[in-house]
């Protein structure tokens, strides 16, 4: 197999029967060693991060398989950390997708002076460009059809397939009564037929629950939801 691309979380490499190798690491996001599903940066190492984000996306991958909903999943073997997908192409330099039932992290942040902490906000759904240097900002779907990066028409499948897709997460949590505040999706257009499917992970580290009003870290969520 040969490297291609080394993030923050994860490493990439292609196969050679055409699809991709996801190697997960023990690297997760955050600022000043604490743990922040929103951050930018690696902020710290968690050992056994990279199996339990691993672990949790085939658990959550394999049930959308079930429900129909396109994914780049092929497989994972979870001792080497390791998940092959199906090529996929991202949307521009990549799009964050995020889904927000409850107002915390860069929401509160921005609009603190509308809305209190905690406050429901019925899975409102929003779309980040993924670009570090400029703090991930946040882009209209008229921007994103005006620059190019996607249709108008895509953008209602996104943020269809997004409410969809963060709807069976969340009822999947609320079996162990585990409430999710917020989810970060990815996708991409699938390289054989430009369709949209969901790409990356859906693991503690891209997603804020809690359970009886206390946060729940991603490896404790690992736990909770398959062992």
């Amino acid at each position: 197999m040969k490297f291609v691309y080394q993030g923050k979380t994860k490493d990439v490499y292609a196969l050679e029967s055409g699809n991709y190798l996801l190697k997960f690491k023990d690297d997760v996001t955050g600022e000043d060693g604490v743990f922040d599903p929103g951050a930018n940066t690696v902020g710290l190492q968690i050992e056994g991060a990279g199996q339990a984000g691993l672990r949790l996306t085939k658990y959550f991958f394999e049930i959308l398989q079930e429900k129909g909903i396109p994914t780049h999943f092929v497989d994972a073997n979870i001792e080497n950390a390791e998940m092959t997908v199906r090529p996929a192409n991202v949307f521009g330099k990549g799009l964050e997708v995020i889904c927000r039932y409850r107002a915390v992290g860069s929401f509160l942040r921005r609009y603190g002076a509308y809305a209190e902490e905690g406050q429901a906000l019925d899975g409102f759904v929003e779309v980040t460009l993924k670009d570090d240097e400029r703090q991930d900002p946040p882009i209209s779907a008229e921007a994103l059809h005006m620059l190019g990066i996607l249709t108008l028409n895509e953008y209602d499948e996104l943020k269809n397939l997004t409410r969809k897709i963060s709807d069976v997460v969340k009822t999947e949590l609320a079996k162990k009564g585990i409430e999710l505040y917020d989810i970060k999706l990815e996708f991409g257009r699938d390289a054989e037929d430009n369709s949209i499917l969901l790409i990356d992970e859906i693991s503690g580290g891209n997603m804020r629950a809690y359970k009886d009003g206390e946060y729940i870290e991603p490896l404790e969520l690992e736990k909770l939801m398959v062992q």
